[in-house]
């Protein structure tokens, strides 16, 4: 075999090679849309609920409060499927963070979650500062505007009907709308799709 033929078979060799492992790469990258930065609540139950808690767990997020008589209901009658969906999920979690801490104590989360029949070590409801609350919202979960993000703290306040789901690495993959049925469907698929990976 001549020397121009063996350089032509390696050159064409190193060049699939080369296109394969960026090809890979390119396939792999992370297509997430935030990190979810370190945080610390008080659950339901008076309990410190931090990002140990949802580690290497696949969860869903909202905002809602329980005084609410607008869309949380119907938003929380649709989690209510998600939930029923997955109970007996062990690596699944719903996450659910209150948007009016004064009013929304741990007690008040407690009675909200007996009143909805569901267990607290699937379903979560969390309390805690206001700005902290709004920051991970804003900053981690990506479900509201940072602009809205006013000099008082005093003078907000978050009403969204955004979910967002969040993979075992506490990424952010998807944001969807709470009170369109298409979407809580097409959550419940895209977890599924997660839980099996």
């Amino acid at each position: 075999m001549s020397r121009k033929r063996i350089f032509y078979i390696l050159f064409f060799v190193s060049l699939i090679l080369a296109f394969y492992f960026i090809t890979k790469k390119w396939l792999k990258r992370d297509t997430s849309i935030s990190t979810v930065q370190s945080f610390s609540f008080i659950d339901q139950d008076g309990k410190v609920f931090t990002n140990a808690n949802v580690a290497g767990k696949i969860y869903v997020t909202e905002f809602f409060f329980t005084t609410c008589t607008g869309i949380c209901p119907r938003m929380n009658n649709n989690m209510k499927k998600v939930y029923d969906r997955f109970k007996d999920e062990k690596d699944f979690l719903i996450v659910s963070h209150t948007c009016d801490p004064e009013t929304d104590s741990a007690a008040q989360l407690k009675k909200y979650a007996d009143k909805l029949g569901v267990n607290t070590n699937r379903w979560v409801f969390l309390t805690g500062r206001k700005d902290s609350l709004y920051n991970i919202a804003r900053l981690s979960y990506q479900i509201d505007d940072p602009a809205n993000n006013l000099k008082s703290i005093d003078d907000q306040f978050l009403h969204s009907q955004l979910w967002a789901l969040v993979d075992r690495k506490g990424k952010v993959k998807k944001i969807y709308d709470g009170l369109k049925e298409n979407e809580v469907n097409e959550l419940i698929n895209d977890v599924s799709k997660m839980l099996k990976e």
